[in-house]
């Protein structure tokens, strides 16, 4: 007896890929120009057809940044898999964990959003500095009706950034947006580090037992980490003779 035949795998146009996916055009070909997503089977100069492979990266794409706000370099990152230098056994850690936590510790499940080039006009920052921020990967921005909205939890970034420009750090004197890059590289090692830590000393523990333990010592953390800095910054002048 003959097997069934497969059937022939799906094709979709550019339209189609739209519809299903609710992504504009625009932010479709933008995802296939920054290699986020590979290129369709041209068949002629403005006609490709993409696949069941190339939809299930536009969703996943999609849940990614319009739902979590993760930067487009962690987006590219988790599509070829090396969004974390965290080994197997600590990503499951990680995982049964988050499972415990509060909802304050997933970027999803916010609704609400801003828009990032009237808070940024609203502040007093160049609105190429925005563009640089979501270059660096500093924040997320989503295009919706033509206006570029941020998640409304990333606001402090630009409001902070913006009191340290009116004291008088500013482009004259070299200061940019990429210098808040540089805080997070370090935030980002020191992170990892706090991870490690956590899965060799905790791992024994009940999830809910290590999720109840990081709640409540995050904000005495928080302000350790920032008098930590106050501290240093002092002894260093303190030092001089």
């Amino acid at each position: 007896m003959n097997s069934p035949a497969e059937p022939a795998p799906r094709r979709y146009k550019m339209k189609q890929l739209v519809d299903a996916t609710g992504l504009p055009r625009q932010a479709i070909h933008f995802y296939l120009k920054e290699g986020l997503l590979p290129p369709g089977e041209k068949t002629g100069r403005n006609m490709a057809y993409y696949s069941d492979e190339h939809l299930a990266r536009l969703l996943t794409i999609k849940k990614l940044q319009h739902e979590r706000f993760l930067p487009l370099k962690v987006i590219r990152a988790v599509l070829e898999g090396t969004e974390s230098s965290y080994s197997d056994e600590q990503r499951g850690f990680l995982s049964e964990v988050r499972g415990k936590l509060g909802g304050g510790f997933d970027r999803a499940g916010s609704a609400d959003t801003i828009d990032a080039d009237a808070l940024i006009a609203r502040l007093g920052i160049d609105p190429d500095e925005l563009d640089r921020a979501i270059e660096l990967g500093i924040v997320a921005v989503v295009e919706e009706g033509g206006v570029r909205r941020m998640d409304a939890r990333s606001t402090w970034i630009f409001e902070i950034f913006g009191q340290i420009r009116a004291l008088g750090f500013t482009r004259e004197r070299g200061f940019t947006i990429d210098e808040l890059a540089f805080y997070e590289e370090h935030m980002q090692r020191l992170v990892d580090a706090e991870v490690s830590l956590l899965y060799r000393k905790l791992r024994g523990l009940p999830p809910e037992v290590v999720a109840g333990l990081i709640e409540g010592a995050m904000p005495q953390v928080n302000t350790l980490l920032s008098r930590y800095h106050d501290a240093k910054v002092r002894e260093v002048f303190a030092a001089l003779l």
